[in-house]
């Protein structure tokens, strides 16, 4: 089963996933992408270490409840092109038979993550859009098994529905679903609202996606812990993904880039 059918590109325009893959230097974009990737250069020099931070942290977080928790089947919500390193080859270190589904319905995402994939029969792309947790459910429903705790990584796509009730009515389609025992692993763009330099840059980001499939909202941090509405929050709560590190600290250098966000990880009991 494959899915829906993949929103159709539009090369006039940039996406989360190939503005990303221009920022780390890689070849999956086009110019609209570079542009925006030039731009956000601009205000935030940061932007690509802290983009790799970003993909480091889950892939922690992901190891963390692999490895400690017995986890052995994730969803990945707006996965975005394949990274060097994959979650599930990192699920799959600790539970070889592990599965995984990565949700995306940018076409150029799709073809990559398929192409890639091809070997696998544990793991598996959909073109889903995230924002119907009803139908993208139904479609893993076909590969993961739902009476069975799993992992759900919702990685910086919340921010891009600008009203906080969708939000959480989306996140919690999903976490209604889940197995007791599951867990929701979260990142958001974090307004810290106190005119710290932090801030100042993602009001400045915020401009450059305004009008642009980019467009997103900053939300503060008690508006980020509502999302996960009442689900217990592990230790050490929401934090930049350098404060979040269970096998010790993270040691490249910071910037301000580092702090646009908020991760968290939290358990469906």
């Amino acid at each position: 089963m494959t899915g829906p059918r993949p929103v159709p590109i539009d090369y006039s325009q940039p996406s989360q996933a190939r503005v990303q893959d221009a920022l780390l230097g890689g070849m999956d974009n086009y110019e609209a992408d570079r542009a925006m990737a030039r731009r956000i250069l601009e205000v935030a020099p940061g932007a690509p270490e802290a983009t790799k931070e970003l993909q480091q942290w889950v892939l922690r977080a992901v190891r963390f409840l692999a490895e400690r928790a017995g986890v052995a089947q994730f969803a990945d919500l707006g996965a975005g092109l394949p990274a060097r390193h994959t979650l599930h080859q990192v699920v799959q270190q600790f539970h070889p038979r592990a599965r995984v589904v990565y949700v995306d319905n940018d076409p150029l995402v799709l073809a990559h993550g398929r192409a890639r994939l091809a070997d696998y029969d544990s793991t598996l792309f959909l073109g889903c859009d995230y924002t119907d947790p009803a139908g993208t459910l139904g479609e893993m429903a076909v590969h993961l098994d739902l009476d069975r705790p799993m992992g759900l990584v919702v990685s910086a796509m919340l921010h891009h529905l600008d009203d906080l009730d969708q939000a959480k009515k989306v996140l919690h389609g999903y976490v209604e679903a889940l197995a007791p025992g599951s867990y929701v692993l979260l990142t958001h763009l974090h307004d810290a609202d106190d005119g710290s330099a932090p801030s100042l840059v993602t009001k400045e980001l915020l401009k450059l996606y305004r009008d642009t499939p980019l467009q997103a909202v900053a939300r503060s941090r008690e508006e980020i812990a509502a999302l996960f509405d009442g689900l217990p929050i592990l230790d050490p709560g929401l934090v930049h993904a350098h404060e979040w590190w269970p096998d010790g600290p993270r040691m490249r250098p910071l910037t301000d880039a580092h702090r646009l966000l908020l991760c968290g990880v939290a358990r469906k009991d």
